[in-house]
C-alpha cells in the first residue's frame, strides 16, 4: 500500500465515529429525567404494651441455691518500729571534715568507701587529664568545647573527691573518659 492510503485507512475510523467536531453540529449528552419528590405521610409509631408480668419488680430477693458470701476477716492493723538510733561516728570519721548538708549536683554522696578505690578514681583522673593534654592537633570549635568539658568533669570529679564521694568522683571520670574517646576519633 502506498503511503496516502494508509493515511486514509487510518483517518477513516475517526470520520466514521463522529470524533471530528464539526462547526454547526451540536453535541448532546443525555439528562438523567428530574427526580419526583413526593411526601408521604409518616406512619406514626404505636407503642408496644407489655405484659404486667414484665413490667413488675419483685420486692422479695429471689431465692438463691449458693452459699452466702462470708465477709473476709478484718485486716489485722501493721505496727512499725521505730529505726534504731545510728551509731556515733568512728574516732577517725569525727575528724574528716562534715559533708554539705545539701545535695550536690552529682547526686547523693557516698560514705565509707574502700581506699583502693579512691586510688583507681585518682589514677582514672589522672589518665584523662594527660591523655588530653597530650592532644597536639588542632581542634575544630566543637572539639574545644568538648575538651572544656572534659575539663569541667575533671575538675567536678576531683571536688567530689576531696569531699569524700567516691562514686561521684567515679561517675564524673567516666563521663570524661567517653568524651575523650569521641574527641579521639
Amino acid at each position: 500500500m502506498r503511503s496516502p492510503a494508509k493515511f486514509v485507512l487510518w483517518l477513516l475510523p475517526f470520520l466514521l465515529t463522529g470524533c471530528i467536531h464539526w462547526p454547526g453540529r451540536k453535541q448532546t449528552q443525555p439528562v438523567a429525567p428530574p427526580v419526583a419528590t413526593t411526601t408521604a405521610p409518616k406512619p406514626t409509631p404505636t407503642p408496644e404494651e407489655l405484659p404486667p408480668s414484665a413490667t413488675t419488680i419483685p420486692t422479695q430477693p429471689l431465692p438463691s441455691d449458693s452459699k452466702p458470701i462470708p465477709e473476709p476477716p478484718p485486716k489485722k492493723p501493721v505496727k512499725h518500729k521505730k529505726p534504731a538510733p545510728a551509731p556515733p561516728p568512728a574516732p577517725e570519721q569525727a575528724a574528716s571534715p562534715a559533708p554539705n548538708p545539701s545535695v550536690s549536683a552529682i547526686g547523693q554522696l557516698s560514705t565509707g568507701e574502700a581506699p583502693d578505690l579512691q586510688k583507681q578514681t585518682v589514677d582514672a583522673l589522672n589518665s584523662v587529664e594527660h591523655e588530653l593534654n597530650g592532644i597536639n592537633r588542632g581542634l575544630s570549635e566543637t572539639e574545644q568545647k568538648t575538651a572544656g568539658q572534659i575539663r569541667e568533669f575533671i575538675k567536678q570529679a576531683r571536688a567530689a573527691l576531696t569531699s569524700g564521694d567516691v562514686d561521684g568522683a567515679q561517675t564524673l571520670t567516666a563521663k570524661a573518659k567517653v568524651l575523650l574517646g569521641e574527641l579521639n576519633k
